[in-house]
C-alpha cells in the first residue's frame, strides 16, 4: 500500500494511520507509514491533530469491558477462537495506540523516539496479522465477536501528557501482558494447539522490548525534568489508571524490559 502523495510529514501519516478504519487497510497504512518514515520520505514535522478516537469498523461490536460474553475453558475451540479473537483486538487498538503516541507527542522528543515507535507500531501491525491469519485458519477471523470498548480508554485520559501516557499504556498495560501471557501459552500448549502458543510467544518476545521503548522513553523524560522515574511513575499511575496493579507479576521478563521491582510493587500492597 502507497501513502497518498499529499502525505509529507510524520503527523499527517500518524493521523491517515488513526483515520483508517477497515482493519486490512489499516495495518497496510502502519506498515507504509514506518517504511516511508524508514527511507527518509516524512519530515520529522507535526503537523495534524491527532483525533479523540480512531476511525473504527462496523465489525466487531465494542461492549462495555462487563457486558462481553465470558469465554469458557481454553480447551474447546470455541473458547481459542475467542481469546484469539480478544487478542487480535488489543493488537488492532495498539496499532493506533503507537501511532498515536508518534503524532500526539513525538514533537516533545528527538527524532530516536519516533525511530522507536514507528518499528513498535509495524510490529503491532504484525501481530494483527498473525492474529486475524490463525483465527481463520480456524474458521473464524476478527469481527466475528464483539470485543470491550475499555482500551482506547487509557489515550483519551493520557491525551494531555507523554510521560502519562508512556507510563500507563507501555508501563502498565502491555507490562500486564507480559504476566499473563505465559500462563496463556501453557493453556495453548494444554489443548494441543502448539500453532497459536508458538505464534503467542513470538508475540511477547516483541511486547519485552515495546515495554523496554516505555521504559527508556519514561526515563529518558523524567531525567530532563529532574524527577525520579519509580517516584514519578507511581505517582501518574495512582492519578490515571483505572484498574489495579496487582500480581503475580513477571518479574524477569519486566527486569529485561527495565522495568524493575521499585515501579510497581508499592503499587501492588
Amino acid at each position: 500500500m502507497r501513502l497518498p502523495d499529499s502525505i509529507d510529514s510524520v503527523g499527517e501519516a500518524c493521523a491517515h494511520v488513526l483515520m483508517t478504519p477497515d482493519p486490512v487497510a489499516k495495518l497496510m497504512a502502519a506498515r507504509a507509514v514506518a517504511r516511508n518514515w524508514r527511507l527518509g520520505r516524512l519530515a520529522h514535522r507535526f503537523d495534524a491533530a491527532m483525533p479523540d478516537r480512531p476511525a473504527r469498523p462496523e465489525k466487531p461490536e465494542l461492549l462495555p469491558p462487563n457486558r462481553m460474553p465470558k469465554r469458557g475453558r481454553i480447551g474447546s475451540e470455541r473458547a481459542r477462537i475467542a481469546m484469539l479473537h480478544a487478542l487480535a483486538h488489543i493488537e488492532f487498538v495498539a496499532i493506533d495506540l503507537a501511532f498515536d503516541l508518534i503524532g500526539r507527542f513525538g514533537g516533545e522528543f528527538p527524532p530516536e523516539f519516533t525511530d522507536e515507535w514507528m518499528r513498535v507500531g509495524a510490529d503491532e501491525a504484525m501481530h494483527f496479522a498473525l492474529l486475524d491469519r490463525r483465527l481463520r485458519q480456524l474458521g473464524s477471523h476478527y469481527g466475528a465477536l464483539p470485543a470491550h470498548d475499555g482500551l482506547w480508554q487509557a489515550a483519551s485520559e493520557t491525551a494531555h501528557d507523554a510521560l502519562a501516557r508512556l507510563a500507563i499504556v507501555p508501563m502498565v498495560l502491555e507490562a500486564r501482558a507480559l504476566d499473563i501471557t505465559p500462563a496463556t501459552i501453557e493453556r495453548f500448549e494444554g489443548a494441543g494447539d502448539e500453532a497459536s502458543a508458538r505464534m503467542l510467544r513470538r508475540i511477547m518476545t516483541d511486547e519485552i522490548r515495546h515495554v523496554a521503548a516505555g521504559t527508556t522513553w519514561f526515563r529518558h523524560a523524567t531525567k530532563r525534568l529532574g524527577v525520579d522515574p519509580a517516584n514519578h511513575y507511581q505517582i501518574l499511575v495512582k492519578r490515571h489508571f483505572r484498574g489495579s496493579v496487582k500480581p503475580p507479576f513477571n518479574d524477569s521478563a519486566r527486569r529485561q524490559a527495565g522495568l524493575t521491582r521499585e515501579f510497581y510493587t508499592s503499587l501492588a500492597q
